[in-house]
Order: C-alpha cells, then sequence, then structure tokens
C-alpha cells in the first residue's frame, strides 16, 4: 500500500502548496529542502528519501483496527461505502482496484468491491486481482463487484435491454436452515425492500457453487452467496440513501459476518496516534507544519503539540487574501489558547503584487502554491538555523494535514484522477524531497476531525468552523485579484457569515462564503444610477465534501443577507444565491 501511496503522491502536480491556509489541509513543497544549494545549512544535509522509508518503519492505523478494504472500480459511490462503515465504528480505507493484494503489506479483516461506470465487456474495464478470492476473508461485490466476481468464477453476465436506474423492490428468499450466512446478511430486513439500481448490465447464470438470496421484477440474480465461501454479490446500491435498507446490509456483512470490531473512535485514535507521532519523530526530533486556524490544521497541530510540545514549529503565512482579522483570531486561538508554537509571516503584499493581472483560476491557483512555496522556504530556513545555532536537532519533518476526502477525490481505479481543477488539498511531493512527512488525519473524515477536536478540548467556534480553501479569497474573486477587490469579498462574505450565525444556521451549514463575480449590473442606490458588481452566495449542506446540496435558506434570511451587502459593501448593488448541487458542480467557484 505504502508503495502504492508515494508513487500516487509523486506523480501529482507540485502546486498543491497552496492548500496550507485551508483547514482541509496545509500541503506544500520546499524546494531548498530538494536542491544543494540550498541545504537547510552547509552542516546538516539529509538524505533523499520516499515517503514509504517512513511510513515502512512506523505501526499504521490498518494495523491498530480491524480493516474493511474497498476496492475502487470506479464508482461515484464508493466513498459512500466507506463513510457507511466508518459510521458503525470500523475502521476501512478505499484503495484503487488494480491494487495488487500480494503487494498489500497487511491482510484486511473484509473486503467489498465497488460498483463501476464501466461494462465488464469493455476492452479497458477494470478487473479485480484474483489474490482477493484467495484471502479467505468475507468479500461482497456491489453492482460491478457483483458482475466482476460472476465473471471471475465462470458465470455470465450481459447487458441489459435497457438500462436500470431507479428504485427497484427486492424480494429477499427464504434461507434454509443450513444456510445461515444468507440469512445474515438480510438479518433484520423485512422480505421485501426498496432498493436502487444503477447497472446497463447483469447477471444472466450464476457461477457453479453459487445460490441466489434475493430478486428483483427484473433481475433475476439482485444478490448471489457462494455455497462454502463466505463470498457474496448484490446487484444494487446499498451505500445509498434510496436503499432502504442498505445500511443494516452493510453492517450484517461487516459485523456478522466479517466479525470486525466496532472499536474505530477517536477517543481510541487519540492515544494511538500521539504514540505513533512520538515513535516516528523521537525524543529530540524538529518539526514543522504550516497551519491556518481552520479546525483541520488546528487539530493536526494540537496533536503534534501534544506529542512532542515546542518541537513542533508552526508557519501562519498571511497570503492577502485570508477571511476578516483571520491572523489575529489564529493566534488567538493556536497561540493564546492552546500553547502552539506558532511563527505569523506577513507576505500579503507579495502574493497580491504576483497575482496582479492574472485572471485565469488555475494561474491563480499556481501563483499562490508558487509564492507560498517561496515564502514557507524562507520561514522554515530561519527555524532551522535557530534550532542548529541553540544545539537542537534539525528540522527533519513536515507535517501535513491531509483528510480522507482528499485522498479518494484524487485517486481512481487507474491513479491520479483527471484534473477538474487543481485540487487544494492532495498534491504530489519532488521524488527527491528530504523531509519525511508526518500526516496524523490522512485517514479521517470531516466529522471524524471536527469529533477528535472536541475530545482534544476546542472551543465549538474552532471545531465547527467552515472549511476555507488555501488559495483564499482569490478563488472566491472571479477575475483579476487586487487589493479593493479583496476587500469587497472580504466585507461580503464577513457580513453573510454574521447573519447566518444570528439566524442560528451556521452549524446547519457545512461551508457558506460569498464570491464576488466579474460581471457589473445596473442599480439605483439613493436615487442615482449605479453600475456595480455582484456578489454570489454559496452555502452547502454535506456530510463528507464529497458531494454536496445547496442548503434551503429561509427566504427572510437571505432578504436580510442581500439588504446588508448592497446597502454597506461599496461596489456592489446585487446578491445573487447558487442554488447548484455537487455534483455537477463543485463547491468553490474556482
Amino acid at each position: 500500500m505504502y508503495k502504492r501511496t508515494s508513487i500516487f503522491l509523486q506523480s501529482q502536480i507540485w502546486f498543491f502548496a497552496f492548500s496550507w491556509f485551508l483547514g482541509l489541509v496545509f500541503l506544500f513543497s520546499f524546494s531548498s529542502f530538494f536542491t544543494p544549494h540550498h541545504s537547510l545549512h552547509s552542516s546538516h544535509t539529509l538524505p533523499p528519501i520516499h515517503l514509504s522509508t517512513m511510513a515502512d518503519s512506523t505501526t499504521q492505523v490498518h494495523e491498530m483496527f480491524d480493516t474493511i478494504l474497498i476496492l475502487d472500480f470506479g464508482s461515484q459511490y464508493s466513498h459512500l461505502i466507506t463513510r457507511r462503515i466508518r459510521e458503525f465504528g470500523v475502521y476501512c480505507e478505499l484503495l484503487p482496484c488494480t491494487q495488487k493484494i500480494s503487494e498489500l503489506g497487511w491482510k484486511p479483516t473484509g473486503i467489498i468491491l465497488s460498483g463501476s461506470p464501466y461494462s465488464i465487456y469493455d476492452h479497458d474495464a477494470p478487473r479485480v486481482d484474483p489474490g482477493v478470492f484467495d484471502l479467505g476473508v468475507p468479500v461482497m461485490g456491489i453492482c460491478y463487484g457483483l458482475q466482476e466476481m460472476t465473471n471471475y468464477f465462470g458465470g455470465k453476465v450481459a447487458p441489459c435491454d435497457h438500462r436500470e436506474y431507479g428504485p427497484a423492490t427486492l424480494s429477499i428468499l427464504p434461507a434454509g436452515a443450513a444456510d445461515a450466512q444468507s440469512s445474515m446478511l438480510f438479518e433484520e430486513l423485512s422480505a421485501e425492500s426498496q432498493v436502487w439500481m444503477s447497472h446497463g448490465d447483469q447477471v444472466t447464470a450464476i457461477p457453479e457453487d453459487f445460490r441466489v438470496i434475493a430478486t428483483t421484477q427484473t433481475a433475476p440474480f439482485a444478490a448471489m452467496r457462494h455455497m462454502t465461501k463466505p463470498l457474496f454479490g448484490v446487484q444494487f446500491h446499498p451505500e445509498v440513501t434510496h436503499s432502504v435498507d442498505g445500511k443494516q446490509i452493510i453492517k450484517n456483512f461487516v459485523i456478522k459476518i466479517c466479525k470486525a470490531s466496532q472499536n474505530w473512535t477517536m477517543s481510541e485514535f487519540i492515544d494511538k496516534e500521539i504514540a505513533r507521532i512520538r515513535s516516528i519523530v523521537g525524543e529530540k526530533g524538529q518539526v514543522i507544519g504550516a497551519v491556518s486556524g481552520g479546525v483541520d490544521s488546528s487539530v493536526a497541530a494540537k496533536l503534534m503539540h501534544m506529542a512532542i510540545g515546542d518541537r513542533f514549529h508552526g508557519i501562519l503565512v498571511d497570503n492577502g487574501v485570508m477571511r476578516h482579522n483571520e491572523c489575529a483570531q489564529a493566534k488567538k486561538m493556536l497561540v493564546d489558547k492552546m500553547g502552539i508554537n506558532l511563527k505569523i509571516a506577513d507576505a500579503s503584499e507579495r502574493f497580491l503584487s504576483n497575482l496582479k493581472g492574472k485572471t485565469d483560476p488555475e494561474e491563480k491557483r499556481k501563483i499562490i502554491g508558487n509564492t507560498f512555496i517561496d515564502v514557507f522556504e524562507e520561514e522554515a530556513q530561519a527555524i532551522d538555523d535557530a534550532c542548529v545555532a541553540t544545539g537542537a536537532a534539525p528540522v527533519e519533518f513536515l507535517l501535513q494535514g491531509t483528510l480522507y476526502p482528499d485522498v479518494i477525490e484524487s485517486i481512481s481505479f487507474k491513479g491520479p484522477s483527471v484534473t477538474i481543477k487543481t485540487h487544494h488539498n492532495v498534491g504530489g511531493l519532488k521524488e527527491n524531497m528530504k523531509l519525511k512527512l508526518i500526516e496524523p488525519l490522512r485517514e479521517l473524515f470531516k466529522d471524524e476531525v471536527r469529533q477528535l477536536g472536541k475530545l482534544l478540548g476546542m472551543d465549538d467556534e474552532l471545531v465547527w468552523r467552515h472549511p476555507f480553501p488555501g488559495p483564499g479569497i482569490a478563488i472566491r474573486i472571479l477575475g483579476e485579484v487586487t487589493k479593493e477587490q479583496v476587500a469587497i469579498a472580504r466585507k461580503a462574505d464577513y457580513i453573510y457569515i454574521e447573519e447566518i450565525k444570528k439566524a442560528g444556521l451556521y452549524r446547519q451549514i457545512a461551508q457558506a462564503y460569498a464570491a464576488l463575480l466579474p460581471v457589473k449590473a445596473v442599480g439605483v442606490k439613493g436615487d442615482k444610477r449605479t453600475y456595480e458588481q455582484m456578489i454570489c452566495l454559496r452555502a452547502v449542506e454535506t456530510s463528507d465534501f464529497m458531494t454536496a446540496d445547496w442548503f434551503p435558506f429561509p427566504y427572510d434570511v437571505l432578504k436580510r443577507i442581500s439588504s446588508r451587502i448592497c446597502n454597506e459593501v461599496e461596489g456592489v448593488n446585487r446578491v445573487v444565491y447558487d442554488v447548484s448541487s455537487k455534483p455537477p458542480a463543485t463547491i468553490e467557484l474556482e
């Protein structure tokens, strides 16, 4: 797995740098730690390493907990399987279906094969590694996973007369007295249950030694199981909410059939993760990391501080496109309340100067990322010099706040996903990187990070703070980023969030922000004609940020927000609300 992880990270584009500021993650690259003429100091040259060097030498999360492995064949629902299993208190990991079991390095408690947009007859269709069925652990195939299992064991799969997409009634066949495992998969379900279908092919003949355990009106082999081995397959998608008893089916497989322990909790995670950090860093190691005041970077920094104290050096880079009063609030939370060793570097003029005249979203992201690298390197160099000057160990480790959705969203079963936009959470690292990575949150979803923050004693204001992207307000200004445009977007956003909090809606919304559009409209202010810009409001509901729905504001709240922005923000005379879901839209506009 870690060989795969290293290859994956190294294959991504270097501009992951700008994610330092988002509570989602703070990823970056340091060319001065890579090249001989910019070594940390003349007497200290770290040997080049790969990410797996550190990972292979320490205990990993899947070695601490019973782990269900989800092999992703490219389904849009794969992340939901992961979420459902975590909700049962069971740890799980999602990997591309190209993962060779022989190279995994650990044994899962059970395996789930996801759905896929492919037909098993496509020339480039993904195939299951035969090693999956040789491990001796329970396996469940979902939709394409069922078809691939059928195909592997000699059954038949054929195209449907028409693609089936929508609800269907599942009829569960009675299990015989000697077939307890069949009833275990559907335990606590009625004889009929509504499920969600999404497929163009279906099983037409099950393999030898398998038997049918459920049908629908159009799918005579809607679920099957092996007669002697713990192998199961379902044509429908139990992971989506449209399958009424889907969560129970997955729970039955994970808990009753795989017999996975339900001990994946954040209270269990804290002590084990702190111990893991200490084993990695040692008694004298120094760690640097970018922090922002967002929940993700703050939780990661808090864990690191609890593990090694002031040997963790946090760096907050002020890029000039932060939220209202961001640095002062971050200092209050991180330094005054949490005791974290933090340096604030004001590089706002530098960032804005580099952004002058740039309007392309990708170009803006790259400029911000590149500038961040330069600033962070300078600050990291100063910290390392100070450590060595005082006789302390040099900086050897880099803290990253990667979250699990960042990892999932950036891979597909063939490796790196097609770039929709430069992702500000996950990116690649140069092959000759000399700092060792520590990623304490890499296996966690957003809600798990918040649970962790609460257990660590963090204030609700910080724990429930909405995410903020690494490129900051720069990608919420569609067009050129100037000091004047930043001021407009920042003030509108401050009013928007303030009114959301006053209305008691902040915790109901996963992320909200105000964006400045590059268009002007005619308006009237004080009996005078105006020709000013528009503000676009965005607010979404989501549990994992993989998918999201727009938030249904009460009209009186929207009316109050619009009125305040138009009256209090100079240069704005119109406010619109974005009612797009993800997909097809993304949460950020750029």
